[in-house]
């Protein structure tokens, strides 16, 4: 599912115009957006944690000359499902 087909499930589940969902989901999505790059975590309830998490430098190697570089450290997203949201998927 992509973010134009969650506003049109939302449009179907609620009397919001779709302009209005819209509007709402992009400001949910900046606000945790801002959160994670300030270095907060985002936890919903029922649903999952978003979390920054730190890679160290590491040796990495060019796949087509085989030469060894090193990957710079770096900041990546990373999200832990809650126990329901596990459960829900299972089924």
């Amino acid at each position: 599912m992509n973010k134009s087909q969650l506003i049109d499930v939302v449009k179907q589940r609620t009397d919001f115009t779709k302009k209005d969902i819209q509007v709402v989901v992009n400001a949910v999505f900046d606000s945790m957006s801002e959160a994670l790059a300030a270095g907060d975590k985002v936890a919903i309830s029922e649903f999952g944690t978003f979390d920054v998490k730190h890679r160290s430098e590491r040796k990495g190697r060019n796949p087509k000359t085989q030469e060894e570089l090193m990957v710079p450290a770096s900041k990546v997203p990373s999200f832990r499902p809650f126990k329901t949201l596990k459960e829900a998927v299972d089924k």
